[in-house]
């Protein structure tokens, strides 16, 4: 009987291939070393730093100094060259322990900023930037929504013209993950070719960041506002061709919502992993809460969607590992993560009671970041729009 409840491997037959979600066993190391590191590290002093909305600059340098800041970047450029089932192992552990560092490092450092340097960046750039990002010596931000432009990322208003061997660049950029604390942004602005994008450094004269404050989750990490004011940057720092910038940015969005989608994974099992520990600790009428049959289910709804958000999450990365289409795949596990990461941890507050009201348990974070969750890398209607669209063979231009 034993044996019939031991399940070794699970394999799916899809699109002609078997998808193997068996982690490797270099895989199952390095996510065993994250684990260690993050409750050894992590957890003891998160809740003080989201008390005091501090950036957690010393565990960052920590994480850099394991690897954990250039996870699918190239050995050559400082990264540990990871594929993407493995990027999305190190995002769910991150996620599982906090949210706010999963969204400044992994979701905006990593996938918006190192990836589009390497992606769309020529060799001077991404010698000069990636291995200072992946060490830690710089952090960077991607600034492309502004206060009059959220989802309709063709309306910005920022503008940049050439002046001799100089972009001068003029707007403003707000909800910027990393802002007030990056060294490196990248920053997107309209010329007369159409949307292009930039690269501009701290203490660039005309470039100054506002923090935003009484953000409801996410509180060690930095959400800010940028201003350029006749901001002039080297005509060099040009990131990729003049004209491309929206397609950049399409590019660096969908990888930080695979990467949002691994993160919510991990904000849900970390739900699921709170309350299997306090049902059996919790006592009433005598006996441990997890006797109860309500309290089983809500725990067994909250198991079967964490599985299904990493399956998903997992099924999106296969694709991207073989360079294959992967835009819907990738919005129904960034979709699907973000609302089950949301009812695990309304549920979990539901079975804690007060102390899930209070941050004496995680699951009170869990929750407030979940919500700023379904917003991040595009709201979960636009993720709606892209799955309906696909399905239906519509143009989103229609």
């Amino acid at each position: 009987m034993q044996g019939l409840l031991t399940i070794p491997r699970i394999e799916v037959l899809w699109r002609y291939e078997v998808i193997d979600f068996e982690l490797t066993e270099e895989q199952t190391m390095l996510r065993n070393m994250i684990r260690e590191f993050a409750e050894r590290e992590v957890i003891p002093v998160i809740r003080n730093y989201e008390r005091q909305f501090q950036f957690p600059f010393e565990i960052v340098a920590r994480m850099a100094s394991l690897g954990m800041l250039g996870g699918p970047i190239p050995q050559q450029y400082g990264g540990m060259g990871v594929d993407w089932i493995t990027h999305a192992v190190i995002s769910e552990e991150i996620g599982r322990i906090s949210f706010s560092l999963c969204i400044a490092i992994p979701i905006a450092h990593t996938s918006l900023v190192e990836m589009s340097i390497l992606n769309w960046g020529n060799e001077e750039q991404r010698q000069s930037y990636l291995p200072r990002l992946t060490r830690g010596e710089m952090i960077g931000c991607f600034a492309t929504v502004e206060p009059n432009v959220g989802s309709d990322g063709v309306a910005i208003e920022a503008r940049a013209e050439l002046d001799g061997d100089q972009w001068v660049l003029d707007g403003t950029k707000i909800w910027i993950t990393n802002g007030s604390i990056a060294d490196l942004a990248i920053i997107t602005a309209r010329t007369e070719e159409g949307i292009t994008a930039f690269l501009v450094e701290k203490g660039t004269p005309g470039f100054s960041v506002t923090r935003i404050e009484g953000v409801m989750g996410i509180h060690s990490a930095s959400e800010s506002e940028l201003n350029l004011t006749q901001c002039r940057i080297p005509r060099q720092n040009l990131l990729g061709k003049v004209g491309k910038g929206f397609h950049i940015a399409l590019s660096s969005i969908s990888i930080a919502r695979y990467s949002i989608a691994a993160g919510c994974t991990g904000i849900a099992q970390g739900c699921v992993d709170a309350c299997v520990k306090y049902a059996q600790e919790r006592y009433q009428f005598g006996k441990p809460i997890g006797s109860f049959q309500l309290v089983q289910g809500i725990i067994a709804d909250m198991v079967v969607e964490t599985e299904a958000a990493r399956f998903l999450t997992y099924r999106a990365g296969y694709l991207k590992d073989r360079d294959l289409p992967n835009a819907r795949e990738t919005s129904i596990a960034k979709y699907y993560a973000t609302e089950a990461a949301l009812r695990a941890s309304t549920n979990a507050i539901r079975l804690h009671g007060a102390y899930g009201y209070s941050d004496a348990s995680p699951v009170e974070r869990y929750h407030r970041d979940a919500m700023g969750a379904i917003i991040f890398g595009g709201t979960n209607e636009i993720q709606k729009l892209i799955i309906g669209r696909d399905v239906l063979g519509i143009s989103a231009f229609v």
